[in-house]
Formats: C-alpha cells, structure tokens, sequence
C-alpha cells in the first residue's frame, strides 16, 4: 500500500494515509499505540508520569539501553532499568504502562541527568513533590496514605532504588503525617503539616487579622443586656441558630421548648439542641471571653459537651476523628485540629477586643470545625460570647439572612475575600441591634413582619424595623448594604 501511494510511510513499521501536515496531532492522540510498539514493555516515568503524560515529551524507563528518539509530535527518551512491576498498570490494554504512585513517587524523587531535555525536564522540584503528596494525603485519607509510604518501601526494594532516595521519601512521608516533626520541609503548607496544623487555613486567618487591624468596625451597645431581655434575645439566638443548620421548629413550640422547658416527645434531641444554644446564651456562659490559647481549646470542648450533651453520638466535647465536609468545602484535617486551634488561637490577641476578636474568633471555629457536629451553632456563641464580654450588640442571623451568611463564609474560605464576610456581619448586626427585646411577643411579630423567619430570598427581603412606622420605602431598608 505504500508502494502504491495509498499510505505514508513515517518511519519502520509505522504508516498512515493522513498527510504529513496532520502526523504531529495523530501521534500525539495514538501516543498509547505507538509507544507500545516502539518500546514495548517499558513505563512512562519521571516528570511524564508526575504530569499525567500531557507533554509532547514522554519519558520512559525499562529499556534495554538509553535513548531519544524524534517523532511528529512526540520526543521520548528512554532510560534503561528496570521493566513493569506489581502494581504498574497497562495504557490502555498495550504493552506500555503507567507506574504505580509507590513508583510514580520514587522516580519523582530522582536527580536529573546531566544530558536533560532544557526544553521539558524531568527533574521534580520538592516544592512540587510536598503538595503533590500533601494532595494525596488529604484526598485519600491519612490510612490510605501510611499503606502507601508502606507501599513505597516494598516498591523501591523491587526496584533496587538506592536508600537514600527511599529514607528521604519515607522521611518526607512521615513529616507530612506528622510522626517525623523533625524534617525541614519545602513549602509552608508542608511546614505546617508536619507541625500539626493547617498552613492554608492559617494563611486566611492572619489575611482576616490584617484586615480587622485596619478596618475601623462599629461598636454597638448592647441592646439586651438586663432582663428579661436577655432571655428573649436567647431564645431568638437559639431558633434562628438551629434554623440555619435545618433544626426547625415553629416559634411557638420552639418557645416553648426553651423558656419552659417542655421537650417535644417527638423529637427530643432537636429540642435539646434549643435548650442546649439558648442556655450557652444566657449567664454564666454568655459573656465567657476567649482568655488564652490554652483556654480556647477547653472552652470549646467544655462549650460543645454542654450543648450536644443530648446527642452521645457526636462524641460531645471529642474532638473529630473523621473529616467532615460541607458541599465543596472540605474542613481540617482531625489530626491537625488541635495544632490548627493553638496556631489560630495566637492571633486572637492580635486584634481588638469586641466586633474585630468576634468575627475572627467565629470565623476560626467555622472554618476548622473541629467537631463532628454543632460547629456552626458553637461558632456563632463564640462570638457573641466575645461581644458580650465588652457589652457589644450579640449578633442574630435570622432566616431570610441564611444565604448570605453562608455565602460571605464561603468567599472568605475559598478566595480569602474578606470585605463580604465584614459587610454582612457588621450589617447585620445592626439589624439585630434594631430592636427591643424587652417584650417578647412584640418583638416577634415586629421580625415577622420584617420578613425574618421567611426563606425565599426571592420573594422577600430582610426589613429594617425603623422604616415599618414612617412614610419611607420599606425595601429601601434591606439589610444587604455595605458597611457603614
């Protein structure tokens, strides 16, 4: 057929009717097919594996002398050594494979030659091993990641892999699980781990602090300091606090629940979790400050054992042992808790008492959650704890408000955009700080109409109650404006 113009001879063994314009694309989309029958049995290695292959550079290593060969579209080079071993897994069925992590990671660990390609060169930075492993670790868990590093030690032994590439891997590994602290690691994510607490985390929270340190915040007085208000502020913290992690209750009952302590047959521990919030936000609870580092972590255990005391499968006052995660957003890891709470804990001080300490100290225990359940609902009684403490407006995160709680919770976990998270919060302070509490059948019916306990944002908008009494435009008084 070549000899009859009907293919185009590429090189031995390798023909195609396709014209030579098209042979760099074909080659790279048959990559597969090509390198089985040029180099069969050898495995993609190095910076190819660690990439996933995406280069036209493909390293290879299992032949039987070192090489390079040009190709349309494609450059290999081959290295001698060993073949395929357990664990390595054929490329699409051919006689070409992919190494296994254990192998992927040793040969990652490898130094670059002297004739390396400039162009695309195998040699792996340990910047780029540490995350690599540090996405590995929290993907599949921190078993998953001991059986690798165990793994490991059986693959470099198949390998002959000199032992001192194998030490510095397992060193590293181990740093990363935090049972060898003592590895000077490349990045200060790594640094972190290997410490015992979350560097991205941490990150967030020191870019929160600088920006609470500059931000002049409003400090509002108070409103239900004496009772009874005091009691009706709490009850109204409580429902509208289990309103947002989806304990529902009508008002009545709720009310019910937690000033007279009528506990629903039907569903007793959610009317434990009322009573469990509205007691915490009343005295002696409702004014205990963060004090010290130290004090912040037996708070939190002391605060969440009183709390969920009705739900023993939680482990109330226990620490997690399994990550949790909320929609896209996965929290610390449960071995880094602990680390995570003291490193944040140091910054607690770092900012002013009041407004700035509250939503810094929210803010900390929502985003570690350090608890199988209940972390929202004990974030949000840390920081009006510490607006209290300074006779400071408590704050209320009424229904119709839900989303944009979250939301500004969200961007500031995510993108570390701080403005929407201060916005929302010293906004709705504000809101909350609006009313009397002195009657609680008045104030109430004055947040229904409001629209507070309403969910669609799409129907409703959260009112001001000043502006219910006087000729203005009730939905100019939204309470999604910026601060100040």
């Amino acid at each position: 057929r070549v000899a009859a113009g009907e293919l185009h001879r590429v090189r031995g063994g390798i023909a195609t009717p396709l014209p030579e314009a098209d042979w760099p694309t074909l080659f790279r989309r048959e990559k597969a097919r090509i390198l089985a029958a040029l180099f069969p049995k050898t495995v993609v290695a190095y910076r190819s594996a660690f990439d996933g292959m995406v280069a036209p550079t493909i390293y290879l290593t299992g032949g039987s002398y070192a090489r390079v060969m040009e190709l349309p579209g494609l450059k290999v080079m081959v290295s001698s050594g060993p073949g395929p071993v357990d664990g390595d897994t054929q490329i699409q069925g051919r006689e070409v494979y992919f190494p296994s992590p254990a192998r992927m990671l040793l040969d990652a660990m490898a130094p670059a030659p002297r004739d390396d390609d400039p162009q695309y060169s195998r040699k792996i930075s340990a910047e780029e091993i540490e995350d690599r492993l540090i996405s590995i670790c929290d993907s599949r868990g921190e078993q998953a990641f001991v059986e690798l590093r165990e793994r490991v030690k059986v693959v470099g032994a198949q390998l002959n892999t000199p032992k001192t590439r194998l030490e510095e891997l397992d060193r590293l590994m181990s740093a990363i699980l935090g049972t060898r602290p003592d590895r000077k690691m490349a990045t200060s994510n790594g640094t972190g781990r290997a410490r015992g607490y979350d560097a991205l985390r941490m990150d967030v929270f020191h870019k929160l602090v600088q920006v609470l340190k500059v931000n002049e915040l409003p400090r509002i007085a108070d409103v239900a300091g004496e009772s009874p208000a005091t009691t009706n502020f709490a009850f109204l913290e409580s429902y509208f606090s289990n309103f947002i992690e989806g304990t529902e209750f009508e008002i009545g009952e709720a009310r019910a629940i937690a000033l007279d302590g009528k506990i629903s047959a039907l569903r007793p521990k959610d009317s434990h979790d009322i009573k469990g919030v509205f007691d915490q936000a009343r005295n002696p609870w409702r004014a205990r400050a963060v004090t010290d580092i130290k004090a912040f972590e037996e708070t939190l255990r002391e605060r969440h054992a009183l709390m969920m005391a009705a739900r023993p499968e939680v482990l109330p006052g226990e620490f997690k042992v399994v990550r949790n995660v909320a929609g896209n957003t996965t929290f610390v890891e449960p071995r880094l808790v602990v680390g995570t709470l003291r490193e944040a804990g140091l910054l607690m001080h770092d900012v002013d008492a009041g407004l700035p300490r509250a939503l810094l100290a929210m803010f900390i225990v929502s985003e570690v959650h350090p608890f199988n359940d209940g972390n929202g609902r004990l974030a949000r009684l840390v920081m009006n704890s510490e607006l209290s403490a300074v006779g400071e407006a408590r704050i209320i995160v009424p229904t119709l408000y839900r989303e944009q709680y979250l939301d500004c919770l969200r961007e500031l976990t995510r993108a570390a955009r701080t403005e929407p998270y201060l916005d929302a919060m010293t906004n709705i302070q504000r809101w909350t700080a609006a009313f009397s509490y002195d009657d609680l059948d008045s104030t109430i019916d004055l947040m229904k109409k409001c629209n507070a306990f309403e969910k669609s944002l799409v129907k409703h908008q959260l009112l001001w109650p000043q502006y219910l009494d006087d000729e203005s435009d009730p939905d100019e008084a939204v309470s999604t404006g910026p601060r100040g």
